[in-house]
Formats: C-alpha cells, structure tokens, sequence
C-alpha cells in the first residue's frame, strides 16, 4: 500500500500516538529497575490483602469500631518514627542489604499473622503487636525503595519510573480489596496473610538480584539521631524540596475526604446501614483514577516545568474534591473522585520525581522518609480533620470548603516560595 510522501502508514502513526499517551515503559529496559518493579507488581496486591485482614479479624474479635480505628493509630506511629530513621539507616549502609532485611521483616510478621489467624488465638492485642512490627519494617522499606530508584534509572526517566510503580501500587489499591471480599468466604480469612506471605517471598528473590548499591560518600556507618535532624537541616535550605512537602501537607490535610465516605454513601447516596455498593464505590474512585492516569502517563516525560505541573495538579485536585463535596448523584461523586485520584497521581510523579533529582545522594534516604511521613501522616491528619468538620457543618460543606482551601492554601504558598514555580526538570 502506497502513502503520500511525509505521511506515516496508519499503523505507524497509530503507534507513535499511543507511545505518547500510554504509560512510557523505557525504564523496565533497565534490568535492576525491572526486578524492583516487578517485585513491587508482585506484592500490590497482597499487601491489600493484609491491609483488609486487620481491620477486618480486630472487627471479628471485638465488634468494635474503636477498635479497628485503633488500627490507624498502631501503624501510623511506626510509620512517623521508623520513616524517618528509616530514611537516615539508607543514606548510611548498602541499600540493596537494608530492602533485603526490611522486606524479610515484613515477611516474617505476616506469616506470624496468618499463624495466629489460623490457630484461632483469639487476642486482638498479638495483632495489633505484629502490625505495629510490620509497618515499622514497613517504613524502613519505603524510603530506602525511593532512594534506591533514582540510583537504578536516569533522572530524565524518573517521572516514567515513578508513574510505573505507582500505577502498580493503585492497581492493588483497586483489586486488592475487591479480591479480598471475594475470597474471605471461599478460602477463610487466614489465607489472606498466606497469599502475602507467597508474594514477600518473591519480592525477596527480586531484590537479592539486584546489584550492591552503598553509600556515595564512603562506606557503611551507623545511623544516628543527629542524621536524621541534619535531614530535616538540608530540607530547611531547600526552597524547591521544602515547597514539594507544603504543597502535599495542604492537599493531603486540607483536601482529603475519605473519613466522610461512610456517611456519604448511607445519609447522601442511600446505603443501608450495614454498608452498600456507594462505600465500595467511593473507596475505589480515588486509586482508580489514579491508575487509570498511571496507564496513560506517556506524556508526563516530555513536560519539563514540573513545579508548574505540581501546583495545577493540586488546585485540579482541589476543584475536584469542591465539586465532590456539592454531588448529590452516586455516579457523578464517584466521577469526581476518580478525577481527584488522576489529579493526585500527577502530583505524585512530579514530586517524587523533583524529590529524587534535586536531593543529593547521601541525603535522599533521609528525604525520602520525610516523604513517606508526609504521604502516610497527611491523610491521617485529614480524617480527624474531616470527621471533626463534618460533624460541626456537615459532610457537603466540610468536602467543598476543604476542597477550596486547598486551591487557596496552594496558591497562597507559591507566592512564599516561587522558586518552585519556575522549577524546571533537568534535561539531557
């Protein structure tokens, strides 16, 4: 078949179109970073598992609400602690040798969780205990998995690399609570932690793989106090970094609205008291939109003003929670989550992407668990903010007055720091 001259065959064209809008794949050419990956695949599902398992046996073992919230609590005080000791451990040994620990630790407490479920001990106290280990394994793990990324793969790679594994990580916040529901009646709720368990051991194999990766600065010491408070030091001199975190804090803290979802979907949606499709529904929006960006995100490469990208994709963000908060049809609100979701993964790739590039080596680890504190305590914060505003004005008002804060908030920001406006992404 014959085609003008300058014109691309149809097939041709098709392909190159789609490789600028699909999720650019040029980082799992990189061999390390593929077994990171791959061991990241691996465990996003069953780390959902185990994340609907605890709430759910705490319920079973005490019919309390108090105590599922009790949850929350226990893993987010290893997480604010251990993530950013965690963060100072990895600037100081071989990265490769502290994912190889961490994730063991993750390992061995989730097999601990299924034996007890399985042997019916009965105490809710053993597995707050072993949830409480698990994430402080947990929170080592993730900053030193940062980190460790932008050592595999080059920094005009790294938004690809990022949207890759994040688009992973909400692929399992999607399917993994829906497969969980699905198989709690066939195989039992203990098998929930075994099928984690499964998909540890993998990753481990993956990460024993992967090349030595010590610190630039010299060899392995010890990790102290004094490291992580000169992290927090190196952020204060970092306008571009420290305007990277305030932007998160104002749209996890004043924007997140998951804590009024339960009685959204009863008082507003029409769920019967005991639960319904809009709570499943809402939950799933969020990361769903996410994901769905993620398997889109070609074109996040090829835009070089990232700070500019961050802050429109927060005030997006914003607008989308504003306009969630005022939806009175189940469909349209979960419309509007999903946007938010998409509006907050492009956050995310930017600012792990500025994150890894603008941070020196030796002070990556370090900022990486600042980032895992911030990622992990920000939604935290908005539920007992959200909860408190809710039940002074109502779950309407508390979601679009949040919503529009955070548009304010992030605006108001830039004009304290500008620099991170006019950030643009290395090239070359």
């Amino acid at each position: 078949m014959s085609t003008e001259p300058g014109i691309a065959p149809p097939r041709k064209g098709i392909r190159k179109v789609l490789g600028r809008i699909v999720v650019d794949t040029r980082p799992l050419k990189i061999p390390a970073y593929r077994r990171l990956w791959s061991s990241t695949a691996v465990t996003a599902v069953g780390s959902q598992l185990t994340a609907v398992a605890v709430p759910k046996q705490v319920f079973d073992l005490t019919g309390s609400s108090a105590y599922v919230g009790l949850t929350g609590l226990v893993a987010l005080i290893p997480l604010l602690v251990f993530g950013l000791y965690g963060g100072a451990v990895a600037d100081a040994v071989d990265r490769r040798k502290l994912l190889l620990v961490t994730n063991a630790g993750v390992a061995v407490t989730s097999a601990l969780l299924w034996l007890q479920a399985f042997a019916g001990v009965g105490s809710v106290w053993l597995v707050l205990v072993l949830l409480g280990v698990n994430q402080a394994f947990f929170a080592i793990n993730m900053p030193t998995r940062g980190a460790v990324v932008a050592r595999l793969v080059p920094a005009e790679l790294l938004p690809s690399a990022n949207a890759l594994s994040t688009t992973m990580a909400t692929f399992g916040a999607v399917f993994g609570p829906l497969l969980a529901g699905a198989l709690i009646p066939l195989l039992g709720l203990s098998t929930l932690y075994l099928i984690d368990v499964v998909a540890l051991t993998v990753t481990l194999l993956a990460v024993w793989r992967l090349p030595a990766i010590p610190p630039l600065n010299g060899p392995s010491r010890r990790a102290g106090v004094s490291d992580v408070i000169d992290g927090f030091k190196y952020l204060a001199t970092q306008k571009i970094l420290l305007a990277s975190f305030v932007a998160d804090i104002i749209a996890m803290v004043a924007g997140m609205p998951r804590a009024l979802i339960p009685e959204m979907a009863e008082r507003t949606f029409g769920d019967p008291p005991g639960g319904g499709p809009a709570l499943g529904w809402l939950y799933a929006a969020l990361p769903a939109g996410a994901m769905l960006i993620g398997l889109f995100s070609g074109w996040l490469t090829r835009v070089h003003r990232q700070g500019v990208a961050v802050v429109v994709a927060i005030c997006a963000w914003g607008a989308a929670v504003a306009a969630f908060g005022l939806a009175h049809s189940l469909w349209l609100a979960v419309v509007f989550m999903a946007l938010a979701g998409a509006a907050d993964m492009v956050s995310a790739v930017y600012r792990m992407a500025i994150l890894q590039v603008a941070t020196t080596d030796e002070m990556r680890g370090r900022l990486q668990g600042v980032f895992t504190v911030v990622v992990a305590g920000g939604p935290r914060i908005a539920d007992l903010t959200h909860g408190w505003g809710a039940a002074a004005v109502g779950t309407s008002a508390a979601a679009t007055g949040g919503g529009l804060l955070v548009i304010v908030l992030v605006l108001a920001s830039m004009l304290l720091l500008p620099a991170f406006w006019r950030y643009r992404a290395p090239t070359g």
